[in-house]
């Protein structure tokens, strides 16, 4: 289970160390993927082979369907972390979401989201300023 907000930078090689808290999680290797509102979404392996199942089972024959499973595995990569629970990010998904040298690790149970820092500070701050409206249409999905 991952939670919680964590700050960390990339090295000049734009490698990026885990949170410590989950670096036993994510030892025996994670995949690193393009997510949405320009982050990347990162799994470990069996969640990401739960997902991977389901995107492969979606319908061929629809157009939405055929583009978000590309999205999700055609730039996935998977990874393991070396001793000090560092991953090198490819300069593709860097690019994608736009990281500069400061990110933040973001804990959302079954994955991890890797935000530039001024990003993830902007989106943060427009989603606390709709917390009410949100909360009222999760309240409407039963949430």
């Amino acid at each position: 289970m991952f939670i919680g907000e964590y700050r960390h930078s990339f090295d000049q090689k734009g490698r990026i160390a885990l949170p410590r808290k989950f670096r036993e999680e994510l030892s025996h290797g994670l995949v690193v993927t393009k997510g949405l509102d320009t982050c990347l979404f990162v799994y470990s392996l069996e969640e990401w082979k739960t997902l991977a199942e389901q995107l492969s089972n979606l319908p061929l024959s629809q157009k939405h369907s055929r583009a978000f499973a590309r999205h999700m595995l055609a730039g996935a990569m998977d990874f393991t972390p070396d001793k000090q629970g560092r991953v090198l990010i490819p300069e593709y998904l860097r690019s994608y979401a736009g990281l500069g040298k400061q990110a933040v690790i973001a804990g959302l149970f079954t994955r991890l989201e890797i935000w530039d820092e001024e990003q993830w500070n902007t989106y943060k701050q427009q989603t606390e300023q709709d917390s009410t409206e949100i909360a009222e249409q999760l309240g409407e999905l039963g949430v």
